[in-house]
C-alpha cells in the first residue's frame, strides 16, 4: 500500500472517528456508561493499516472521550470533577493501547495462519479484541484511579454489587456486549472489504 493512500485512508477514518464522537452515532447513552460505537473506526483502522495507525486513531478516540468529560457526558463530567488527570490518563492512554494492540492481534494471527483456510478468521478475531481491549483498560483505570472514590462507592452500593468484578459486569453489562457484537459484524466486514479492494487496486 502506497503511503499516500494510507494516508487517505488513515485521514478518512480519522475524520469519520471525530464525527461519530460529537453526534448520537458516536455514543448510544444508555445506563451510566455510554456504548462506545466510535471503536468501530479505531478496529478498522488497526485491521487495515496497522498498530500504528490504530494507536493514532485510538488517540483521536481517547481525546474526543475525554472532551466529553467536559460537560457533555455526565458519568465523565463528574470524573473530571474529581481528578482531571487521572480522568485524562482513564480516556486517552487506553484507547491508544487498545487500538495498537488490536492491530498487533491481527498482524500476529494473519501471520500465523497465512495460508492457511483459517486465515480469515483473523479479521473476526482482531475485530472482537478491539472492543475488549477498550472495555478492560478502561474499567481497570476506573476501578484502580477511582475506586475508593465516594462516587465510585455509591455506585456499588446502588448496583447491589458486593465487589469490583461484580460492580463492572454489572456496569458494563450489555453496553459491552453490543460494543463487540458491532465490531464483530461491521468492523470485521469493512475491513475485510477494504483490504481486498487495496489488493485488487493493487494501492
Amino acid at each position: 500500500m502506497s503511503k499516500l493512500v494510507k494516508f487517505t485512508q488513515l485521514a478518512v477514518l480519522t475524520a469519520i472517528v471525530v464525527v461519530m464522537s460529537f453526534t448520537p452515532l458516536g455514543y448510544l447513552k444508555i445506563g451510566p456508561l455510554s456504548i462506545a460505537l466510535v471503536i468501530i473506526p479505531v478496529v478498522t483502522g488497526a485491521i487495515v493499516l496497522g498498530p500504528a495507525a490504530g494507536a493514532f486513531l485510538g488517540l483521536v478516540f481517547g481525546v474526543t472521550s475525554f472532551a466529553q468529560c467536559f460537560g457533555m457526558d455526565a458519568f465523565g463530567t463528574t470524573l473530571m470533577g474529581i481528578s482531571p488527570f487521572f480522568t485524562f490518563v482513564m480516556c486517552i492512554p487506553t484507547r491508544v493501547l487498545a487500538g495498537f494492540l488490536c492491530g498487533l492481534v491481527f498482524k500476529g494471527i494473519s501471520k500465523a495462519l497465512d495460508g492457511k483456510k483459517s486465515a480469515g478468521m483473523a479479521f473476526p478475531v482482531a475485530a472482537v479484541s478491539g472492543p475488549v481491549f477498550n472495555t478492560a483498560f478502561f474499567m481497570a483505570s476506573l476501578v484502580l484511579l477511582f475506586g475508593k472514590t465516594e462516587f465510585i462507592q455509591n455506585m456499588m452500593t446502588q448496583s447491589g454489587a458486593g465487589n469490583f468484578l461484580a460492580f463492572i459486569v454489572a456496569l458494563v453489562g450489555v453496553n459491552g456486549l453490543v460494543e463487540i457484537a458491532s465490531c464483530l459484524i461491521v468492523a470485521s466486514a469493512v475491513s475485510k472489504a477494504l483490504m481486498v479492494a487495496n489488493k485488487k487496486m493493487r494501492i
